[in-house]
């Protein structure tokens, strides 16, 4: 009998790979995955953050380029795509997750693409045998998709022996390890705690591919996102408002709490009260469409952060002194 040889491919090469001699257009890959919409909607969504979204298309190209190679039948291990995002409230983490898991969805890296997003009294217990079903819960929920940790730090408590975030974290370990082709999970945090937390615990340590640091806004910044809000509620800021809206924004980043864009918001928000309080007040009164759509500088100036007398009270949150 004559033996029958057969060519046989090398192990986890896919039996399509492209001819040796075969072209792609990186244009065309681009679009299928519709990485460059993702990429501009993050451009749209955040003012300024330009080492962030630098950051975010090179990690973007990585995934381009190993798409590519796996097309080929090239060896192409899964990038390590686990990360940790730091910086101050309201400089758009959580909105870099969403875009995050929308890219690595196109890219074919989740299969989902949805964002959970937890804190700590998400997957830690308050006694013996509650932290790992809730735990297991929340991964449950998040597989296929990106798994958000804000505050991330605040699962260990070093200082507690009998803290149960230790084994929350424990089997966060294990599906980070053996689970990471349907799972991304995202810390996030203060710079600085979420350096002491990993000094704490190497293992995440050693898990975390990516360190991304989102610088506070400049007034400037500030004032373009508040542009930008009133704009998506159809509000329009004149110019003599604008020198207003500046001025509180430069006082305010010195104040207990501020919290970036997320402070924006909420003093747009309060102006929009102020504002239809002035206008429905006096009996008898009239609008024009003008009127109805333009915040005022009274609207501003009435806020306790551009009085003498201002106090930061105790209770207030990161946006209650607009």
């Amino acid at each position: 009998m004559v033996a029958r040889h057969r060519l046989t491919r090398p192990r986890g090469t896919p039996p399509e790979a492209l001819a040796d001699d075969a072209v792609l257009q990186v244009d065309e890959i681009r679009r299928e995955s519709e990485v460059d919409a993702v990429l501009d909607r993050l451009d749209n969504e955040l003012v300024g953050l330009a080492p962030v979204k630098t950051r975010i298309r090179e990690i973007a190209a990585l995934l381009l380029v190993d798409r590519m190679r796996k097309k080929f039948g090239l060896s192409s291990s899964r990038p390590a795509l686990h990360m940790c995002l730091t910086g101050s409230p309201g400089t758009g983490k959580t909105t870099v997750g969403l875009r995050m898991a929308e890219l690595l969805r196109g890219l074919g890296y989740l299969r989902r693409g949805h964002l959970v997003s937890v804190t700590r009294d998400d997957l830690v217990g308050q006694y013996i045998g509650h932290t790992a079903p809730k735990t297991k819960e929340v991964l449950k929920r998040a597989m296929g998709g990106v798994l958000f940790i804000d505050e991330a730090y605040y699962l260990y408590k070093e200082d507690n022996e009998r803290d149960y975030g230790a084994e929350s974290i424990e089997i966060l370990l294990q599906v980070m390890e053996n689970q990471r082709d349907d799972l991304v999970v995202i810390l996030a945090g203060y710079k600085d705690r979420m350096d002491d937390f990993f000094q704490s615990n190497p293992g995440m340590s050693s898990r975390i591919a990516h360190h991304i640091d989102f610088p506070d806004y400049s007034v400037d910044e500030l004032a373009a996102i508040a542009g930008l809000i009133a704009a998506e509620h159809e509000y329009v800021l004149p110019e003599d408002t604008v020198g207003v809206l500046r001025d509180y924004l430069d006082k305010r980043m010195q104040q207990p709490r501020f919290a970036n864009a997320r402070s924006v918001r909420n003093a747009i928000e309060r102006a929009r009260l102020r504002q239809a309080n002035r206008l429905v007040r006096e009996p008898g009164a009239s609008v024009t469409k003008q009127q109805l759509q333009a915040l005022e500088p009274a609207d501003f100036l009435a806020s306790r952060v551009l009085t003498d007398h201002y106090e930061p009270r105790v209770g207030d949150d990161a946006d209650g002194t607009a």
